[in-house]
């Protein structure tokens, strides 16, 4: 890999230089760890998606997912946005839109447009990481991050994805 040099805002919008060789990838998980914990969905930036404001992106994107108004804020009114995740994931069948199976990338892909087109901040972070792959990391193995993230170096990395690709969609506008 060609050795690039990468300058993101850091701590109290000071410039942090991060060599790309030191650091092929970007991994990101929990909210609070400066400066990437910013890609997580669960970081508190609000949003307005859909003609509402959300607390988080992941507030955005579990609102698409409860068959019933009912649910829909039962789920929204979960005190953190990881008991929201919580709340969304252990829904009953019959509680989830049928076709959610079928919208949940795009609505993630719509969802993490909101949020970094409204921040110019969260934008400018995305932009500076080039063209590293970006992955959403834990150590905890389940369905769920296997699919959003990578658990161990395993899994699809979607929300890595879905990042890596608007990253390259807003650098061509």
């Amino acid at each position: 890999m060609k050795a690039e040099s990468l300058t993101t805002p850091g701590k109290d919008a000071e410039l942090v230089t991060l060599k790309v060789s030191d650091n092929p990838e970007i991994r990101f998980y929990r909210a609070n760890e400066k400066p990437y914990g910013a890609f997580s969905n669960l970081f508190r930036r609000t949003i307005v998606f859909e003609g509402r404001e959300y607390p988080t992106s992941e507030h955005a994107y579990q609102a698409g997912k409860a068959r019933k108004e009912s649910v829909r804020e039962w789920i929204l009114n979960a005190p953190t946005p990881s008991l929201v995740a919580m709340a969304a994931h252990g829904l009953y069948v019959w509680d989830v839109n049928p076709d959610w199976a079928s919208v949940k990338f795009d609505r993630m892909r719509q969802v993490l447009r909101a949020k970094f087109t409204q921040h110019e901040d969260l934008k400018e972070l995305l932009l500076s990481t080039g063209n590293v792959r970006l992955v959403e990391e834990t150590k905890t193995n389940n369905a769920v991050n296997r699919l959003w993230g990578e658990v161990n170096g395993k899994g699809k990395n979607m929300l890595g994805v879905l990042l890596m690709e608007l990253r390259e969609e807003l650098r061509k506008e």
